[in-house]
């Protein structure tokens, strides 16, 4: 008997004896329960054959904002973010050389620089400031560039930095 004739033939069910209360199931190959059903998203993700990406729904537009008002929440976010070293967010600090927002392709790119070339963080910090950026509404992508020059230095901080820092 091959694995396959194995597998296909019906467990037998044992008769219930008379009086008992007991019924017997089979414990052995049951039928598949109907396979979940999953978002089409989902479904092109894992390769499923016959379903194409215009078949997915296409969600709600986002909000539509100005350049400014993006620019706003994107400098908010910015001030979210904190050097590891000074207790400052890199906005304030001085550490954002420029910043480019295209609402149209709802996309952000950010120059920064760090305090110190030598900042144990260059490699992850990047990346965190590109996710900051992605959580703010209306903006799906961001690139951020580590720049060198001109190197920081503390004339780059703020006013009210300096001032909290005792610097001034």
């Amino acid at each position: 008997m091959s694995a396959i004739e194995w597998l296909n033939q019906k467990e037998p069910q044992p008769e219930p004896v008379e009086g008992s209360a007991r019924r017997y199931v089979s414990v052995g190959r049951q039928p598949s329960p109907e396979p979940p059903s999953i978002p089409l998203e989902e479904a092109i993700a894992a390769g499923f054959p016959g379903m194409e990406a215009s078949d997915i729904p296409k969600p709600a537009a986002a909000p539509e904002f100005s350049r400014d008002e993006l620019e706003e929440m994107v400098i908010a976010a910015l001030r979210t973010v904190f050097d590891p070293e000074i207790p400052v967010n890199i906005y304030d600090l001085g550490l954002i050389y420029g910043l480019t927002i295209d609402p149209q392709q709802a996309h952000v790119d950010v120059r920064m620089t760090l305090t110190a070339p030598g900042c144990p963080v260059a490699q992850t910090f990047p990346g965190e400031v590109e996710q900051r950026m992605t959580e703010v509404p209306g903006i799906d992508s961001a690139h951020v560039e580590l720049v060198w020059e001109p190197p920081w230095t503390r004339e780059r901080m703020s006013e009210s930095v300096l001032l909290t820092l005792g610097m001034l």
